[in-house]
């Protein structure tokens, strides 16, 4: 499956929900259930910069594909980097590394928050991108 159609896959699931906040509550409800990241993974050179709230983010390569993992301090910035790591993982290294597509964006998610939260999710973006670059060195 390419970007493209993940992301058509996506906006299917999204648009059973036209109000904005009822989709909103449902990506933030799909990561209620994933594990947080362990006390040792909180560390300083998983954290993502330019975020204000505190933002973790795991990238790992198996089987030639990415995996992420994260965690965050606030529910709706976890639920929409949860939706951000489950949109870049199983992807090649070299396909996020070159993707210019922001799922969020895409999926209308990113317009009812303030400015610094959209600022932020846009670090963890580049963040996974880094990561893919990361493991193509």
């Amino acid at each position: 499956m390419s970007p493209a159609e993940k992301l058509a896959r996506l906006a299917e699931e999204l648009e059973v929900f036209p109000d904005p906040q009822e989709r909103l509550s449902f990506v933030v409800d799909r990561t209620k259930r994933a594990a947080p990241l362990s006390p040792a993974e909180k560390v300083d050179a998983n954290r993502v910069r330019g975020c204000v709230s505190v933002v973790w983010l795991v990238g790992e390569v198996d089987d030639g594909v990415c995996r992420f993992r994260f965690d965050a301090d606030s529910p709706v910035v976890r639920g929409l980097l949860g939706l951000l790591c489950d949109f870049f993982t199983g992807f090649p290294p070299a396909a996020i590394a070159t993707c210019d597509l922001d799922p969020l964006e895409s999926l209308g998610l990113l317009r009812d928050l303030s400015p610094t939260r959209r600022n932020g999710l846009a670090s963890a973006r580049a963040r996974i991108r880094e990561l893919a670059r990361q493991a193509l060195a």
